[in-house]
C-alpha cells in the first residue's frame, strides 16, 4: 500500500501586500524627487531620495521569495512539481495587460516619443528595448526593471531544475550552490561582464539580468530557509534568521544605515553620471542586503496563534496598506507616464523645485489610475488562469500550495 502524499497547507504572508506597496512608493518618490531636482538641492536628504530607486531591490527579493516556494515546498514534500506552462501563462496575464496599456499610453501621448521608428516601438512593446537600443522611450524609462523580471520568470524553471534536481527531496546544499552561482554572476556581471557585452553593442548591460540575479538569491535564499523551517529542517543558520527576523524594527533600522551609506560615493554618483565597477558592485549588494531585512521579518517571524500583533503587524497588514499592494503594480508602470502629463499640464518646469507638489500631485493620480486598472483590467486578466493554452494535453494544472495572499509581483 502506498503511503499518502502530505496533506498540502496554504501557508500566507499577509505582509508582503504592504511591501508591495512600499517598493512601488519608493521608485515613485525617486522619480518625482528626480524631476523636481531634489537630489543634488537638499544634501544628505537628496541622496537617500536617489537611493529609493531601493525599491526595485525589495521587487526582484520578493518575485524571487514567491515564485520559487512553488518548487521548494514542492520539492521538500515529495509532490508534483509546478507545470511550466500554467506558471509562464500567469506570469503572463499578471504583467502584459497592464503594461500595454501603460506603454500605448506613452508612445502615442509623449512628445519625445513621436519620431520613433516602428521597429523601437514595436520593441518596446516587446519589453525588449534595453536589449536593442541603449534604453527605453520616454515615460517608459523604468521599464528596464519589468524587462529584467521578466526574463528572470523565464529562468527561473531552469533555476529550481538545478536546485531540486528531478528527484523528489529537497537538498539545502544543492539549492545553496546555485544561490552562490547565481551572485557569484552577479559580481562579475558588474565587475566585468557589463562592460564587455554592452561596449560590443553599444547598450547598456547593465541593465540586464545578470546584473541582478543576486537580487533574486536573496529571495530565494528566504524561501529555501522558510521552507527548511517549517519541516523542521533549519539548522544553525536558519536559527540566526528567525532570530534576527523577530526583530523587525532591528532590520528595519540596518536597512537603513545601508541605505544611508549607500547615499554617500562608495555607492556612485546620484545623478545620470555612470559609476565605477566597484561603485555598481557595492550599491548592487548593499541594496540586495537592504531587500532582504525588509522581507525577513514579514516571513520568517514566527508568531503563535495567541501572540498580540506588535505595531510592524498592524501597520503591514492594515487593510489600507494591503490594498495598496494591490493596486501597486498599476503604481509602478503608469506612474511615470503619468508624471509626464503632470509636468505638462502645470506647466512646470523640469529640475525647477516643486518637489513635493509634483510627488503628490503624481502619487494621487497614479493611485486613481492604478484602482481603474486594477479594476478594468488586471482582476479581468487574471480570471482566465485557469484556461491557458499552455498547458500539457491532459496534464493537470499544478496547485500552488504556497501561494501568498494577493498576487507575487509588483
Amino acid at each position: 500500500m502506498s503511503t499518502p502524499p502530505p496533506e498540502r497547507v496554504v501557508e500566507r504572508f499577509p505582509h508582503l501586500d504592504a511591501l508591495r506597496a512600499v517598493g512601488a512608493l519608493a521608485v515613485l518618490t525617486t522619480h518625482t524627487a528626480f524631476w523636481g531636482g531634489e537630489y543634488t538641492d537638499n544634501g544628505t536628504a537628496g541622496r537617500l531620495l536617489a537611493r529609493l530607486d531601493v525599491g526595485v531591490a525589495l521587487f526582484f527579493v520578493l518575485s524571487g521569495f514567491l515564485l520559487s516556494r512553488a518548487w521548494l515546498v514542492a520539492a521538500a514534500d515529495r509532490t508534483q512539481r509546478p507545470e511550466t506552462g500554467h506558471y509562464l501563462w500567469k506570469r503572463a496575464l499578471r504583467i502584459v495587460p497592464v503594461y500595454l496599456v501603460a506603454a500605448t499610453a506613452a508612445l502615442w501621448f509623449i512628445d519625445d516619443n513621436a519620431a520613433l521608428s516602428t521597429g523601437e516601438r514595436l520593441a518596446t512593446l516587446l519589453l525588449s528595448s534595453s536589449m536593442v537600443e541603449p534604453g527605453f522611450p520616454a515615460g517608459l524609462t523604468h521599464m528596464w526593471s519589468l524587462m529584467v523580471e521578466v526574463h528572470f520568470y523565464l529562468l527561473l524553471p531552469l533555476l529550481m531544475l538545478l536546485a531540486t534536481g528531478r528527484r523528489r527531496g529537497l537538498d539545502p546544499r544543492r539549492a545553496g550552490a546555485v544561490l552562490v552561482g547565481m551572485l557569484a554572476v552577479s559580481v562579475w556581471w558588474h565587475l566585468d561582464g557589463a562592460v564587455r557585452v554592452g561596449e560590443a553593442r553599444d547598450l547598456d548591460a547593465g541593465q540586464w539580468l545578470p546584473a541582478y540575479l543576486g537580487w533574486f538569491a536573496v529571495g530565494i535564499g528566504l524561501a529555501l530557509a522558510q521552507v527548511l523551517l517549517a519541516r523542521g529542517r533549519g539548522g544553525r543558520r536558519v536559527d540566526l534568521l528567525v532570530r534576527l527576523a523577530a526583530q523587525p524594527g532591528v532590520c528595519w533600522a540596518t536597512a537603513g544605515g545601508l541605505l544611508l551609506v549607500a547615499s554617500t560615493p562608495v555607492a556612485g554618483p546620484v545623478l545620470l553620471a555612470a559609476p565605477t565597477a566597484a561603485q555598481s558592485l557595492t550599491k548592487n549588494l548593499l541594496y540586495a542586503v537592504v531587500g532582504g531585512l525588509l522581507v525577513l521579518p514579514a516571513v520568517l517571524r514566527g508568531r503563535g496563534a495567541d501572540a498580540a500583533p506588535t505595531t510592524f503587524d498592524r501597520l503591514l497588514t492594515h487593510r489600507a496598506a494591503r490594498h495598496l499592494g494591490l493596486v501597486s503594480y498599476g503604481i509602478f508602470c503608469l506612474h511615470l507616464p503619468l508624471l509626464h502629463l503632470v509636468m505638462w499640464t502645470t506647466g512646470w518646469e523640469l529640475f525647477a523645485g516643486r518637489g513635493l507638489s509634483i510627488w503628490a500631485l503624481t502619487l494621487v493620480v497614479s493611485i486613481a489610475a492604478a484602482e481603474v486598472a486594477y479594476r478594468l483590467v488586471e482582476r479581468p486578466a487574471l480570471r482566465l488562469k485557469s484556461v491557458h493554452p499552455l498547458r500539457r494535453r491532459g496534464a493537470a494544472p499544478a496547485e500552488n500550495s504556497t501561494a501568498a495572499t494577493g498576487t507575487t509581483t509588483r
